[in-house]
């Protein structure tokens, strides 16, 4: 037995061999060679100095209110506030394989931005038949506000969050699209400052790919929708408040980006111009990027009685006068069930084949799809088309047979609500839990501006699923993080 497989056998006690596509180790237990310097690393430092530095990360995090709010239904109305986990362990990427993602992520916001623009202007691709009509003027995403506005150089997504798995056979697969109000990207930030004062040597020996320049590609973004281009827009960001399940978020990005973080109380509408109250006096805002639903807006346009939003902002907004990122009705291209047609999006606006592959879907208000589905509801993965966070979703193979029939009792009373998948089987990483290296799934969400330039983050955030055996990887149901290097 080779040395690295001896090291293995002291740190990985409880490993076992991979049932899974492991980023770590191939099928026979060899540790792979993007990782090798990793591996070295962890084996020779062993449990008790990784407990010490996890116990450190951890108070590194409170004091820095690293936080997410954790909504649960047995507090009630209530949530918790806390540290997001973090393992210490990271995820490799290797340069070929980033080349590719890279390539596909870029084809597919292209091609994303390129429909919500023609549903809101000329329609081609339902008049074509490409998509079902009734599946897009239909979706609760849908702002018939938007028909036929012009939005500042056709950018409606000018932040995309893209979660991507990697299957049984090591392919990449896009599981979903997040164009309304993606979140995370802070975290990428704080899990590399953390890593790089834990681990600055094997961070430095693996020549990780720099991420710096991401948050200047984000605000060239945002400056760059400025109406009339102007040459030094005031860019704010748009919070709920304190209370969102994301402010840390909100917070972190504001500061870094240098622009001011704002609720709707802030800002005010005069003769169809935004303006953000300040101890200066009135301030004219050319762009916003807000992090607040559509329906909360504008009390004037949408949900009449919402306190989060501007009054008259969307009358401001189509005047021209201000920008918002992301565009109002950007989340009917990302509706799980809009999501199957993005690779028929691809090809018709872009005349490419799909890079990335889509997870197969299944279209749960087609009697045969439907059918074929709860005929094997314990194998698939259910979810409601209008749900993110991993809210309103069945995993079949990890439910009782109360639970499926449950179920499946919703998909016939309503089964436009709901899509199917099977269940894939995520990638698994090493990860340093309850003192001990097991293997956990995990996903990666890519964040990807579209301005003058498409840039994506180097890596993204790598999302794990704490719990043995869990495929839920979302931050509202748990789970942990950890860094992503990019060789």
């Amino acid at each position: 037995m080779n040395m690295l497989m001896t090291k293995r056998k002291h740190l990985f006690t409880q490993y076992g061999s991979p049932a899974f596509y492991d980023e770590m180790f191939d099928r026979y237990g060899k540790v792979r060679s993007s990782y090798s310097k990793t591996f070295q690393r962890f084996s020779k430092m062993g449990i008790e100095e990784l407990n010490k530095r996890n116990e450190f990360m951890q108070s590194h995090m409170v004091t820095q209110g690293i936080t997410f709010t954790l909504n649960s239904e047995s507090l009630g109305d209530t949530s918790l506030e806390r540290t997001i986990p973090f393992d210490m362990i990271p995820r490799i990427i290797t340069s070929d394989e980033w080349t590719l993602l890279e390539q596909g992520l870029k084809q597919r916001v292209q091609a994303l931005n390129a429909f919500i623009g023609d549903i809101y202007h000329e329609q081609k691709i339902l008049k074509d038949d490409i998509i079902p009509r009734k599946l897009v003027v239909d979706n609760p995403y849908f702002r018939p506000e938007m028909v036929g506005l012009d939005v500042p150089n056709g950018r409606y997504i000018p932040l995309s969050g893209i979660d991507i798995i990697r299957s049984e056979t090591g392919e990449f697969y896009v599981l979903e699209d997040n164009l309304r109000t993606p979140s995370g990207l802070s975290y990428v930030y704080e899990n590399r400052s953390l890593m790089t004062n834990l681990f600055p040597e094997l961070y430095f020996e693996n020549r990780v790919r720099d991420i710096d320049q991401g948050l200047n590609a984000l605000l060239s973004s945002l400056r760059s929708l400025a109406p009339n281009a102007k040459p030094d827009p005031l860019v704010v960001l748009l919070t709920p408040g304190i209370h969102n399940s994301a402010y840390y978020d909100h917070t972190f990005l504001a500061q870094e980006m240098g622009i001011e973080l704002v609720e709707g109380r802030d800002l005010t509408v005069i003769d169809q111009k935004v303006y953000l109250k300040s101890i200066q006096g009135l301030r004219q805002v050319d762009v916003i990027y807000r992090r607040i639903d559509d329906e909360f807006l504008d009390p004037l346009a949408f949900h009449p009685n919402s306190l989060l939003g501007v009054p008259g902002l969307m009358q401001a907004y189509r005047a021209g006068h201000v920008a918002l990122a992301n565009a109002p009705g950007t989340g009917v291209a990302d509706d799980k069930a809009v999501y199957a047609y993005v690779p028929d999006m691809i090809r018709y606006y872009l005349d490419e084949e799909p890079i990335l592959k889509n997870v197969p879907t299944y279209i749960l208000s087609r009697p045969h799809e439907r059918e074929y589905v709860l005929a094997r509801l314990s194998e698939m993965v259910v979810k409601e088309r209008s749900l993110s966070g991993g809210y309103g979703m069945l995993i079949g193979p990890a439910a009782s047979e109360q639970e499926l029939k449950a179920f499946a009792g919703k998909i016939k009373e309503s089964p436009e609500l709901y899509i199917a998948q099977p269940t894939m089987k995520l990638s698994c990483s090493p990860s340093f839990t309850d003192s001990e290296v097991s293997p956990r799934h995990i996903d990666l969400r890519a964040f990807v501006f579209m301005g003058r330039e498409t840039h994506i983050v180097p890596g993204g955030l790598t999302r794990v699923a704490l719990k043995q055996g869990s495929l839920v990887v979302n931050s509202s149901q748990g789970g942990g993080t950890k860094d992503t290097w990019v060789l």
